[in-house]
């Protein structure tokens, strides 16, 4: 079964690190889908652009045993005022258990914008949840995500979010609306045609960690990585893409992650891909979730260890080293 630990697609050139597997399909792919939304794109592109996203969960949400708790207004406050010094952007997941306030949140401390996601996208009140945070902000909600790795984790279909979307579009004609999914899942099959031209734009998560030659390379062989699958991507999609997730976790130190990593990945990503308003990436992730470790897979017992410090913070809230040298952000107000 194929995870986002073992994607289909390798590069070459990584230091001859991997050979390329280079599938006939890929170099006789069909044109590019081109999208012509009618969204209004401009305030998303200059967050791309001028802006700083985070992914973000809140660390008061967490799911033990598929039982989640909830976040309060309180919690989810204190989390942004730790992050709103370096990030003034923020994607979410979920519009339930309290992720659906975030953006009120977010609006009371000056954030420039948010991307709100949708965890079920057949789940009609987690929309209407997510509808009313975009109605209440317009202007600060810049987007919206229909799920996270739906088909990866074999949740739905494309054709499923195809329709999703669709329908989504007749509640909300002007707000740019995309799904997010590991990108080998556009670039392996041709059945994400159907999604890709309902998007408006393209959110994937792209993470160097899950390939077999991550621990022989170096942060620009990560990095280099980022940077070749979002050729790719472009090859299959004309809009803007948004690298939603990439990263290096801060532990376990026996599995050779550490602080250090973490640093050298972003600083070497951060000089290779620059922000413009057709592609920029966001940082992953806001907090450490040690629950995460056990719920991370899409297969039952799959335990990761490594998924559950991704954080640029810990569960805590205390900053970690990667933020010594990242520019603090102007407090500006919407």
């Amino acid at each position: 079964m194929q995870t986002r630990r073992s994607h289909l697609i390798s590069l070459a050139g990584l230091a001859g690190l991997a050979p390329l597997a280079a599938r006939a399909a890929l170099a006789t792919s069909p044109a590019a889908v081109c999208h012509q939304s009618r969204a209004h794109l401009a305030p998303l592109q200059a967050a791309m652009a001028k802006g700083r996203f985070i992914a973000y969960h809140p660390t008061e949400i967490a799911f033990w045993y598929g039982k989640p708790t909830r976040a309060t207004k309180a919690g989810i406050t204190a989390d942004l005022k730790a992050l709103r010094p370096w990030f003034d952007g923020l994607i979410t997941y979920s519009a339930s258990h309290g992720a659906e306030h975030v953006a009120d949140a977010a609006a009371e401390l000056g954030f420039r914008a948010v991307i709100q996601g949708v965890w079920d996208p057949a789940d009609p009140q987690e929309i209407g949840r997510a509808l009313a945070a975009y109605h209440r902000h317009p202007k600060l909600v810049v987007g919206l995500s229909l799920g996270n790795e739906v088909v990866l984790s074999h949740r739905g279909s494309w054709g499923d979010l195809a329709y999703g979307l669709r329908r989504l579009r007749k509640h909300a004609p002007h707000l740019p609306l995309t799904t997010s999914e590991a990108f080998s899942q556009f670039l392996d099959t041709d059945d994400a045609r159907s999604t890709l031209a309902a998007m408006d734009f393209m959110m994937v998560n792209i993470h160097p960690i899950f390939e077999s030659w991550f621990a022989r390379a170096q942060p620009a062989n990560w990095s280099e990585f980022v940077v070749r699958i979002t050729d790719l991507l472009a090859k299959k999609y004309c809009g803007p893409i948004l690298v939603k997730e990439t990263g290096v976790p801060t532990g376990p130190h026996s599995m050779g992650y550490s602080n250090a990593k973490q640093r050298a990945f972003y600083r070497a990503l951060e000089a290779r891909m620059k922000p413009s308003p057709s592609r920029a990436f966001a940082y992953f992730s806001a907090f450490d979730l040690p629950w995460h470790a056990y719920d991370a897979s899409p297969n039952p017992g799959d335990n990761h260890p490594e998924e559950a410090y991704w954080g640029f913070f810990t569960g805590k809230r205390a900053p970690k080293p990667i933020l010594s040298d990242l520019t603090r952000l102007p407090h500006t107000r919407l």
